[in-house]
């Protein structure tokens, strides 16, 4: 009876997250940022009106009941977060982005085509429901199941209840899945639909990285920011987020492995593209023939896509991404009436969506093809960077700004993909580390007084970018003089107040935020669904990735483990301070064996629950117990909130 509470109480712990911190209030944007506002605002494209009219375009209703709590009433959604945006944008605030976050915060339920439908500002991303013959057909069931089921509750209470007759996975990132569980029909079992490979990716994308990505993560978003004209207004891509509530994955059923291929869902026909390499590991689209209905995932957006995210991943691949989107022009150009995205709103018309489609494929194409170009001609990734000018037919397209993406970030995601992280420079093949560097620069500039009259006068003229490296190296250099970390945070936050992405806004926010004494709320990347459907090599492969050899020094052991829930046994060799993790192998006189649920395993190895706790819950050691607990010793999990704008 006692092992029960246990378990839950290792579940939980595994995702457990700090508290939440609001943003001071923010200081006013200096000449130097007005005056860059105003020429982005002259520099804007005509606005035609059309994405505001794209907008409209089959609203049926929006809830009367705009907030979203969990079980215990905490607040995890609100639809109105970003109401306060009303008029011109004011100086804090990138005019562009502006113009994009205002047209975001829209939330509903909209017609898209007949039978078709879409709920927006439900979550980070968008659902979307398909009327087949006996139920609803659900496509991307959001985040979480908190917010999944109030959109199911509001699509029920507007179009009628029906069960739901199927799921569909656009890809293998959480806000596209994570709702799941909520908008099944209690009792039933209809098939769920994804790429091939998208149970293995989602899993190992966050998990060998996953501290440091929810780390990045949480600056990426803006937790913790106070939404207002001085804190968050948006991700450049995602309406009011983000979000914290509970995150639930539920395998899929049927894999689409190749594109061309067919499904008859509860009678609707839906005709698949497999888009691997592009916004996600593992990704599709579909057309939807009888509706005209041409749905895109993450491959196109009203902003241009990360090639490289921030927040840390595997880079994407910009030839292949551009070459799927004129495959569906080749494929569906000529008849998509409608368009629907992950994220966004949607878009009418066979005329507009070609445009579209082109003109995004056009955009990270010519990113590609250029970058290239560039350090082929010797450029390093900063060079390149700055160098690489798109031309106005591609920037004058809403669709392709830097409102979430930007076109620095993917030449450098270029850069790295092709030739990696070294820029060819002798010097910087063998570089001192940050904090050794950073002292170096601020000795040979004559001392923290010298770098702070330098950074003031950078600030004065309103160089922001040079200003933020010399105070960086300050900081680095010495962590506890308060000024230069007040004007670093000075520094960051006016460079936020005039990028035109989302994100990089929060990250520079964020940043200031911190370097002002506040903690951004550590995001949850994982779950317990996701805890269990973890492969077991991957769980290996992380345990081996946290072990310290300085604490293990030159021990040699074996481990047998055994999950006794999945029939699921597996050899830890432990051998000149590395593990050797083999799936599925066994010996006959082990160090010491373990065994127990996958669960009590991984509180053990992953959170490393005492020892004697776990053995009152079921999990058995056989061999030295000595042995075990000097490698569990050296095992060490990394903290969720290591410093990233200090050493």
């Amino acid at each position: 009876m006692q092992a029960f509470p246990l378990i839950a109480s290792i579940a939980l712990a595994l995702l457990s997250c700090a508290a939440s911190a609001a943003t001071p209030a923010g200081k006013p944007a200096s000449p130097a940022t007005i005056a860059a506002q105003a020429r982005v605002l002259a520099s804007m494209p005509v606005d035609d009106g059309q994405d505001a009219a794209f907008i409209k375009q089959g609203f049926i209703a929006t809830p009367k009941e705009t907030k979203v709590y969990n079980k215990n009433g905490k607040l995890v959604w609100d639809m109105e977060l970003l109401d306060w945006m009303q008029g011109t944008a004011p100086a804090t605030v990138n005019p562009s982005l502006w113009r994009q976050m205002k047209l975001l915060k829209e939330h509903g339920l909209y017609q898209i085509a007949d039978g078709v439908w879409q709920v927006r500002g439900f979550d980070m991303s968008n659902m979307e429901v398909v009327r087949g013959q006996t139920g609803w057909i659900v496509v991307d069931p959001l985040m979480t199941i908190e917010t999944a089921a109030a959109a199911m509750k509001f699509v029920n209470a507007q179009l009628g209840e029906r069960p739901v007759s199927a799921v569909i996975y656009g890809h293998s990132h959480a806000d596209h899945f994570g709702g799941a569980r909520s908008v099944i029909t209690p009792g039933t079992t209809p098939p769920i639909y994804a790429p091939e490979h998208f149970l293995e990716e989602t899993v190992a994308e966050q998990i060998l990285a996953g501290t440091v990505m929810s780390r990045r993560a949480s600056y990426q978003v803006g937790t913790g920011l106070d939404s207002n004209s001085h804190g968050y207004v948006g991700s450049g891509i995602l309406g009011a987020g983000p979000t914290n509530a509970t995150v639930s994955l539920v395998p899929p059923t049927d894999l689409i492995r190749t594109t061309g291929e067919t499904r008859v869902i509860d009678g609707v026909k839906f005709v698949f593209q497999i888009v691997p390499e592009t916004e996600a590991p593992s990704e599709m689209n579909f057309f939807l023939p009888e509706k005209r209905t041409l749905y895109v995932s993450e491959d196109t957006t009203c902003t241009m896509h990360n090639l490289q995210t921030p927040r840390g991943a595997l880079v994407r691949d910009g030839l292949k991404w551009a070459g799927y989107i004129t495959e569906q022009i080749g494929m569906w150009g000529d008849q998509a009436e409608s368009l629907v995205t992950g994220h966004c709103w949607a878009r009418f018309g066979n005329a507009a969506i070609r445009n579209y489609l082109e003109l995004q494929r056009d955009n990270y194409k010519f990113i590609h093809d250029q970058t290239v170009r560039r350090f082929n001609l010797g450029d390093t990734p900063t060079e390149a960077a700055e160098n690489v000018k798109r031309p106005a037919a591609l920037t004058n397209q809403w669709s392709n700004r830097d409102y979430y993406g930007t076109k620095k970030q993917n030449v450098k995601g270029v850069y790295q993909r092709y030739i990696g992280w070294w820029d060819g420079i002798p010097a910087h093949l063998d570089m001192l580390p940050t904090g050794e560097l950073s002292r170096n620069y601020v000795d040979a500039i004559g001392g923290s007084k010298a770098v702070l009259r330098v950074a003031r006068r950078a600030m004065d003229k309103g160089e922001y970018r040079w200003a933020t490296q010399v105070l960086n190296d300050l900081v680095f250099a010495d962590p506890n003089n308060r000024e230069a970390k007040s004007l670093l945070a000075d520094s960051y936050e006016q460079l936020g107040y005039q990028t035109e992405s989302g994100i990089w806004r929060n990250y520079y926010l964020v940043g200031a935020a911190e370097l002002r004494g506040k903690q951004p709320e550590h995001m949850v990347l994982d779950s317990p669904d996701s805890v269990a459907a973890m492969p077991t090599a991957a769980f290996l492969a992380l345990v081996a990735a946290r072990l310290n050899p300085d604490k293990i020094g030159d021990r040699r052991m074996t481990a047998a483990l055994d999950a006794t829930d999945r029939d699921d046994k597996s050899l830890l060799t432990l051998r000149n301070a590395v593990i050797i993790p083999e799936v599925g192998k066994s010996i006959d006189a082990p160090t010491v064996s373990v065994s127990g649920t996958r669960i009590l395993l991984m509180g053990l190895f992953i959170r490393k629950i005492p020892l004697d706790q776990l053995e009152k819950a079921g999990l058995k050691v056989d061999g030295d117990r000595t042995a075990l607990l000097a490698l569990l010793d050296a095992i060490e999990p990394p903290p969720p909130d290591f410093p990233l704008v200090t050493p």
